[in-house]
């Protein structure tokens, strides 16, 4: 089963040398026509997900469906596996079902538009993106319910199917699937976006094309594959060792009440090629927070943090994947078998970059990053207003980036480096609420040489009555500090009432009633340290004390003494530090904190939440 694709010109495409400044323009302007996508969507969509956020990422493959340029490529090929028609000039594709194609889209709100480019016959090109729907039906505003055991649970389901049949449009296709939907004007809009951009970068392919000719087009894009591919052979060949080396980190619990899951992955190199495998995984989970993930994305992402981390003027693409080699084992949290639910697979989303930094940073302690990526937090907040009229909001908020080898970790930023805020007064214009509170929370960046970035607290005070669902993680389990580096804050949530009294509730919850007046303290984790605290410049931390980023209370985790204006006594924190240095254990590549069994007897004194239940296996 595999599509076909119709080429009226059958003629091959000859490939041709390519000098080095034609590669370098092709590149480039390659490089400008993802970035115009980018700038096509955000000034069409409506939902602030994608407008405002920036949730979509564009892809300009090759004829094979090889990204060439993008941020999240990796899923033409699945689609030619699993698609059975043809393809043909005109068409244009939509899909969101993950199981219809091995997991390319890892949950249903994600809408993928594929457009093949034609030229004079032949298939030249594919443009690609996808952008996450703020709602697709099922059980809950916002399509992503924690408690969904099925995928059937979690909205409408898009199979490949063609949009754009030889240039013609499939209007009662799109008025089926947005019957579906509780905010049809939205989804509408932005998968208009979605195909505009793709237009977009089809007609500078097509440009390209014209001014270079095809067969050097062509050729270019196999160079830069080519170019990718060794380059990518040298830094496994230098960075990964033939011994196994391996790294676990845990999703902190399900929504459910069950918890922790353990990812774990074991990393080595046979000759040329790294192997990654799963085993020791747990099993998939009874609610949403499965993540299905497809080899190819796994490739994409161990190749993203090579690159970022080892020679970041690499043009990342998809050319080095017959290096890796993944292995993830059927029925597990990373592979789970239809019809589990998907729509919460952010948490192990995130958590796949803390992993692969502590398999990678391993060999090469002073390339490590801390942890800190971990989750990507959401907030819903849907209900309707006193005039009658519906609202929803998805927001996506940021927690303490990592401290790195190279400095300090940003405070309250995305995983995804693309990403921006909501404004708040995009916010207040459009939902009924106010932002009382948006701040840094200091000292949540763990302590070291380099501090990890501090989280996030977002006070959202509600105008009216509605529902509220919270998806975040990092709650039970902190982020981890390396090469002496402290772990970092875990997030907390906080419900205070209008009377001034304050409840905490979960880091995962679903249909939480909320009345005029209330506000909740949306507050993320901070990322982990980098490096000994005690070696940190106390004018810098003194600095920090200043501007809100470290208390004086705080600073005494890097052994300076100061008081609340930032001033620094040299004499006690030289005095301090000795101390600290005595009595310390020796330093460890990771410092994890206290163990699970710690981490259960404590959490309601420290999180004033119970522990999540182990999880049991049938």
């Amino acid at each position: 089963m595999s599509a076909t694709i119709i080429e009226p010109n059958a003629q091959p495409f000859e490939q041709v040398p390519v000098d080095p400044v034609t590669l370098d323009i092709i590149e480039n302007a390659l490089r400008n026509a993802r970035n115009e996508m980018d700038t096509t969507l955000v000034r069409t969509a409506m939902s602030p997900g994608i407008r405002e956020q920036g949730d979509a990422f564009p892809m300009i493959a090759d004829r094979q469906g090889r990204m060439i340029v993008g941020q999240f490529g990796s899923f033409i090929s699945p689609f030619l596996n699993s698609y059975e028609g043809t393809i043909e000039e005109g068409d244009i594709f939509l899909l969101s079902d993950p199981y219809s194609v091995e997991g390319a889209v890892s949950h249903s709100n994600d809408w993928l538009v594929l457009l093949p480019v034609f030229l004079n016959g032949r298939l030249i090109a594919y443009t690609a993106m996808f952008g996450h729907q703020s709602d697709i039906g099922g059980k809950v505003a916002g399509s992503m319910p924690i408690d969904a055991t099925s995928i059937f649970q979690e909205g409408v389901r898009i199979p490949p199917v063609k949009i754009f049949d030889k240039g013609v449009y499939n209007a009662e296709l799109i008025k089926v699937i947005m019957h579906q939907v509780r905010i049809p004007d939205w989804c509408k809009a932005d998968l208009n976006a979605l195909i505009a951009a793709c237009r977009v970068a089809a007609r500078r392919v097509e440009e390209m094309c014209g001014r270079f000719g095809e067969n050097i087009y062509i050729s270019a894009t196999e160079e830069l594959l080519a170019r990718n591919y060794r380059a990518m052979r040298k830094l496994i060949s230098s960075s990964i060792g033939e011994a196994p080396v391996s790294f676990e980190d845990y999703i902190c619990d399900d929504g459910l009440g069950t918890g922790p899951y353990r990812i774990r992955c074991t990393m080595w190199r046979e000759g040329e090629k790294v192997v990654l495998d799963f085993a020791g995984t747990d099993p998939q989970s009874q609610a949403s927070i499965n993540f299905y993930l497809n080899e190819n994305m796994f490739r994409m992402f161990f190749g993203i943090y090579m690159i970022m981390v080892f020679d970041p003027q690499i043009l990342f693409n998809d050319g080095f994947y017959d290096l890796i080699d993944v292995r993830i084992p059927e029925g597990s949290l990373l592979k789970p078998k239809f019809p589990a639910a998907l729509s919460g697979r952010t948490h192990a989303l995130g958590r796949i970059f803390d992993i692969l930094g502590g398999l990678l940073g391993q060999k090469t302690p002073q390339f490590l990053n801390a942890a800190g990526f971990s989750s990507s937090p959401h907030l819903f907040y849907s209900g309707t207003d006193r005039d009658g009229r519906y609202f929803q909001l998805f927001q996506i908020g940021f927690g303490g980036v990592p401290g790195r080898p190279m400095g300090d970790g940003p405070d309250g930023h995305s995983l995804w480096p693309g990403f921006t805020n909501v404004p708040n007064e995009f916010l207040e214009r459009y939902f009924p609420l106010m932002i009382e509170r948006y701040e840094t929370v200091p000292d949540s960046g763990g302590a070291g040489l380099h501090r990890g970035g501090n989280g996030i607290r977002m006070s959202y005070r509600f105008l009216e009555p509605g529902k509220i669902a919270i998806h975040d993680d990092r709650w039970f389990v902190p982020p981890w500090g390396v090469n002496g580096g402290r772990p970092g804050a875990r997030a907390r949530k906080i419900l205070e009432k209008p009377d001034g009294t304050e409840t905490i509730i979960g880091n995962k919850v679903e249909d939480f009633d909320v009345e005029p007046g209330d506000i909740l303290h949306f507050i993320t984790w901070g990322g982990g340290g980098w490096g000994d605290p005690l070696e940190r410049d106390p004018a810098l931390v003194g600095k920090e004390i200043v501007q809100g980023l470290v208390t004086a209370t705080g600073a005494l985790n890097y052994g300076v003494v100061a008081d609340g204006k930032g001033n620094v006594d040299i004499a006690a924190t030289e005095q301090l530090r000795a101390k600290m240095r005595l009595e310390r254990a020796e330093i460890q590549v990771f410092d994890f904190g206290p163990s699970l069994d710690t981490l259960r007897a404590n959490c309601m004194a420290e999180t004033g939440l119970p522990a999540p239940r182990p999880p049991v296996w049938n």
